[in-house]
């Protein structure tokens, strides 16, 4: 099963939105919002998957889950990226969706024993083209127990913080640890439903302020430089079938 949305010019970019979120409504929703582009969302944790690469691009969304989980849908997800990577389709992944492309591609990820949570400083490197017209030092909302400690092979890292890697790329692969799609409605929730103590909840919520949050909407500048990305690179969208069954 899919889910498509209303109809666009045949000049819109046709993207797979690979939903992870075990929130799928609340996820669908904020790249909804900032992904200017025909989606067709698969819901993956409820076991939908695309049944062909016809598709632009691809994004994989955040999740609770870990790449390392041994559930059989993580491992269906998997195995349809690396068909369509391999495949050319330009891929996003943000958060979850930049580990699993990075243990999909050769990489390694890793549980922190803690959370990075909230509003932090990012250093990019000035040199790729997803983070083109953001400033160097940028802010931007972070949520994630996880990390890639190493690359895939061949990959560059363009982004970094105190806690490690937070973007890479690939050929046609981009991924950034950070949530340029997160408003503040989303940034309280999900800071809420952490299981930490409560002084640090409560200094986290202090810093999800208009403020802040202004400072970190530069970041939606990437899903635009994305979606020219795709665009730059399109040269038909392939009918080849995933082998990849669709759903259970």
């Amino acid at each position: 099963m899919s889910i498509e949305t209303h109809a666009f010019s045949m000049d819109t970019p046709r993207i797979a939105l690979l939903n992870a979120g075990h929130a799928a409504v609340e996820t669908r929703r904020n790249f909804e919002r900032e992904l200017d582009a025909e989606l067709v969302e698969f819901n993956c944790p409820e076991g939908e998957f695309p049944s062909s690469f016809a598709f632009d691009g691809c994004v994989v969304t955040g999740s609770a889950a870990s790449v390392y989980w041994d559930e059989p849908w993580i491992e269906r997800l998997k195995q349809w990226v690396g068909e369509a990577v391999a495949a050319g389709l330009p891929f996003l992944g943000v958060c979850y969706g930049h580990q699993l492309l990075a243990s999909v591609l050769g990489g390694e990820v890793e549980d922190m024993g803690e959370y990075e949570l909230g509003y932090r400083t990012i250093h990019h490197d000035g040199e790729n083209r997803l983070l083109d017209g953001i400033e160097e030092e940028f802010t931007a909302f972070t949520t994630h127990s996880d990390r890639v400690t190493q690359t895939p092979p061949g990959a560059n890292v363009f982004a970094r913080n105190d806690y490690g890697i937070q973007g890479f790329r690939t050929d046609r692969v981009f991924a950034v640890q950070f949530h340029p799609e997160y408003d503040l409605e989303m940034a309280r929730t999900i800071t809420k439903k952490k299981d930490l103590d409560e002084e640090r909840i409560d200094a986290v919520l202090a810093t999800i302020t208009d403020e802040n949050y202004r400072a970190a909407s530069e970041t939606k500048q990437l899903f635009d430089n994305f979606l020219a990305y795709v665009e730059s690179v399109q040269t038909g969208r392939t009918t080849v079938e995933s082998p990849t069954p669709q759903t259970d």
